[in-house]
């Protein structure tokens, strides 16, 4: 392993004499891991809440209906911000077309247990057979799911005004952009101008974006009938949600919620 994975993965308590697959769960600490990289694939998913990451594609807020896909040798920075988040990791060489990007990943019920299930195994704890086992398993399942990568994760902006903007614009689905600048103090005109420069992104977007996460997560675990998720959204009817999640998915609500309730 180069120097800076030794020294990652040793502030991690994970560093380890040979490369093996393995989990590390942050459990809830402040962390910004400054610019490095692994020589193993990482897969890393927030429990609760969201993480950050910043790669070459710019900085974002990937919320727990995402997960992030690291592949070996790729810089990147994460930062986690009191969060409980899990990560995965597996050498280079147990998975075949990972890329060399980082990538947003839909995370389906399956994905999300599985990634539960691997923080049985930590780096800092002896090697099993089952959990050997288990790793090869999710290699292979891994391998399809990063092949559902998806644009949906949220542009981040340092500016703290911007910032809270787009926290409140996220909270509160249902919002105005005449009320999103009344709260900022700032004219409609000149919020379009700064989010554009700053996140290369219309206020419009953004929203849609953050609605869309949202009724991911209700689809997912929940109950809730689609027409009752497309009104918490803020979506104007049931029609308009379904034809911007076809859009966005390239599937209906529907197929949705069954795919990921019933994954095999």
């Amino acid at each position: 392993m180069t120097a800076a994975t030794q020294s990652t993965l040793r502030r991690m308590h994970t560093a380890d004499k040979r490369p093996r697959a393995g989990s590390h769960c942050s459990d809830g600490m402040e962390v910004d891991s400054g610019w490095h990289f692994h020589d193993m694939h990482q897969l890393l998913y927030a429990f609760e809440g969201a993480i950050e990451v910043e790669s070459a594609r710019g900085r974002h807020l990937i919320p727990r209906q995402l997960a992030a896909w690291i592949p070996a040798g790729v810089t990147h920075r994460t930062r986690i911000h009191r969060v409980r988040s899990g990560s995965v990791f597996f050498p280079s060489d147990m998975i075949e077309g990972a890329g060399d990007r980082v990538r947003t990943v839909l995370v389906s019920t399956l994905m999300r247990e599985m990634i539960r299930e691997a923080m049985r195994w930590p780096f800092n704890q002896p090697e099993s057979t089952v959990g050997m086992t288990f790793f090869a398993a999710m290699a292979k399942l891994n391998a399809e799911w990063i092949e559902r990568e998806t644009d949906l994760f949220l542009p981040v902006s340092s500016d703290p005004r911007l910032k809270d903007v787009l926290a409140h614009t996220a909270d509160q689905p249902e919002i105005a952009l005449a009320a999103v600048c009344k709260r900022a103090g700032i004219s409609e005109r000149s919020l379009r101008r700064h989010l554009n420069a700053d996140i290369g992104m219309s206020w419009e977007k953004y929203r849609r974006r953050s609605r869309l996460l949202r009724a991911i997560s209700l689809l997912s675990d929940t109950d809730i009938p689609i027409g009752d998720v497309a009104a918490r959204c803020g979506f104007e009817s049931a029609s308009a949600f379904a034809k911007a999640f076809k859009s966005a998915m390239d599937e209906s609500p529907r197929d949705y919620r069954n795919r990921v309730r019933d994954p095999l």
